[in-house]
């Protein structure tokens, strides 16, 4: 398992490239592999979006994270997982999240990331804080809903 906070633009298919190479004791053991990646829209609530900046609590976030991983090897026959999550500013098309699950049948693949991805979004400690089209600020109270359940 992986936990990654990046305050850069990172490419989430070099990503998970780079780590499927470096776990040689995953080679030929994995048949399926579980990929979400969200990245920024330029709208929300009915607004342009022009950027946002991500905050989290350094230490608390990953730790969080980790719990939440954790979690999902413990519910489904997880081989391995990547996450990886972008704070700073961002501008719209920037990926912000990926979240990368080695298991060797699809179904635990699927459902071991849509997991993560849900109770990342519920639990983590992340604050966003969108710039709009006007030049007006403001933080996000509540994340988009999902429908896992």
């Amino acid at each position: 398992m992986q936990i990654k906070i990046c305050p850069d633009f990172f490419d989430p298919w070099q990503e998970i490239q780079a780590y499927q190479h470096s776990a040689q004791d995953m080679a030929g053991k994995f048949g399926a592999t579980g990929i979400f990646i969200g990245t920024m829209r330029d709208f929300n609530e009915g607004d342009d979006v022009q950027g946002m900046t991500l905050e989290h609590y350094p230490g608390m976030t990953e730790k969080q994270l980790e719990k939440i991983v954790t979690e999902a090897l413990q519910q489904w026959p997880v081989l391995d997982a990547l996450v990886v999550h972008r704070v700073g500013n961002i501008l719209p098309n920037e990926p912000i999240v990926l979240v990368a699950v080695w298991t060797s049948h699809r179904g635990d693949a699927f459902d071991a990331s849509r997991y993560i991805i849900e109770a990342l979004k519920s639990r983590a400690p992340f604050w966003k804080k969108e710039l709009l089209q006007s030049q007006a600020e403001r933080w996000l109270t509540k994340n988009t809903p999902g429908s896992f359940g």
